[in-house]
């Protein structure tokens, strides 16, 4: 049925195309004209105004009735070339056109035409377009158009980025769909449909592009380059991450080195107050009291004894002698009138005054200290 009706569509134009000849036999010249029919919608038609009619401007006449006594329509819409009308935009109203130019007064036919419209047509793009990616199978689908299903067909383009040219599917209106595709790689989509050739058109018209998509593993894009970006935007992060953490290592090794250099340069010096933390807060400063209750603390204990001799005077001496002995012992003793009293208590009173009392000094080093220590007076040098 379909080889029929086939054979007959191209019987029917060859005749279509001899009538169309035969009219325009006798006519003045040759015109080529360039017919679309958009969607069965308008009719656009063209000529070269230039080359076949210089400086002259035609006008254009069609009409969409058969018969001896038709109704020819001005042309409402002219499309111009430098001022002068090229072309023809009306609406379609039927299936046979016919159409004539004459010279600007209309006095002269210069070219006339029959046509079939219905095999001009170009089809509307493809509305409500829907992508189904499932594995590696991507089908692409749109809605069915309300004429003329059986003259359209279904073409799907679609590269990757690492692909040089478009590669292309068709199928019957209005689903296509196709398999191989790399859910790691991103993909363009564009979608158009065509008319058959020559089952239904002279001329292999084909709608417009629908919108260009992008797709990777089912997920659809903006563009290709955001795939190319995310990954080049990740690399960034990571650089900027290892930069950051590169740079506190070395100031941590440049502090480290910053702080050990005063010490060698000039060495820190102990404060007593953190060194005998437990002498200031649990004695109060009493150091004989602290000293006795920490044993470890003490590490070089020396004891130097100096004795001289006691020498017991008469009261009936002479001051000046006196002052000569007191003078004497104030270079070798330290007197101090307390400890005396209680370390001795036996000895007479006119013995005291005039008895010279063995002395004891004590040095203590402790911690980078060192401490001198007789019976009445502690020196921390």
């Amino acid at each position: 049925m379909r080889l029929t009706f086939e054979a007959c569509s191209a019987i029917f134009i060859l005749d279509y195309l001899v009538a169309s000849q035969s009219q325009s036999a006798g006519r003045k010249g040759t015109v080529r004209t360039s017919i679309v029919n958009f969607n069965n919608e308008q009719m656009q038609i063209t000529w070269a105004a230039r080359e076949l009619f210089p400086g002259e401007n035609v006008s254009f006449s069609y009409t969409f009735e058969g018969g001896q006594h038709k109704v020819w329509k001005s042309c409402p819409t002219y499309l111009l070339d430098q001022g002068f009308n090229s072309g023809c935009l009306f609406k379609t109203e039927g299936s046979t056109l016919f159409i004539s130019i004459m010279n600007s007064n209309r006095s002269k036919e210069l070219f006339s035409k029959t046509l079939k419209s219905d095999f001009y047509i170009k089809p509307n793009p493809p509305e409500n377009v829907t992508f189904l990616w499932k594995d590696d199978t991507v089908t692409v689908s749109c809605n069915e158009p309300k004429r003329a299903v059986k003259c359209l067909k279904l073409e799907l383009q679609y590269k990757s980025k690492f692909d040089k040219g478009w590669q292309s599917r068709s199928s019957k209106c209005c689903s296509v769909g196709e398999q191989g595709f790399d859910p790691r790689k991103c993909y363009s989509f564009r979608v158009r449909l065509k008319r058959l050739v020559p089952l239904c058109n002279v001329v292999n018209y084909s709608s417009d592009w629908e919108a260009e998509t992008f797709w990777m593993n089912g997920t659809s894009l903006d563009s290709c380059d955001d795939d190319i970006k995310s990954q080049s935007n990740t690399i960034i992060l990571l650089s900027c991450i290892l930069a950051v953490l590169l740079m506190i290592f070395l100031l941590l090794i440049l502090l480290c080195k910053w702080q050990r250099l005063p010490k060698s340069v000039m060495p820190v010096i102990p404060d007593p107050k953190y060194v005998f933390a437990d002498l200031f807060n649990d004695h109060n400063g009493n150091f004989q009291e602290w000293i006795d209750k920490t044993e470890h603390a003490m590490v070089q204990t020396k004891l130097e004894y100096e004795e001289s001799e006691c020498t017991i005077e008469e009261e009936s001496h002479k001051e000046d002698k006196k002052n000569v002995d007191k003078e004497r012992s104030k270079d070798n003793i330290i007197n101090f009138s307390g400890a005396a009293e209680n370390n001795h208590p036996k000895m007479p009173q006119a013995s005291q005054n005039a008895c010279l009392m063995p002395t004891s000094n004590t040095t203590v080093s402790l911690d980078g200290f060192q401490i001198l220590m007789n019976d009445d007076m502690y020196v921390m040098l």
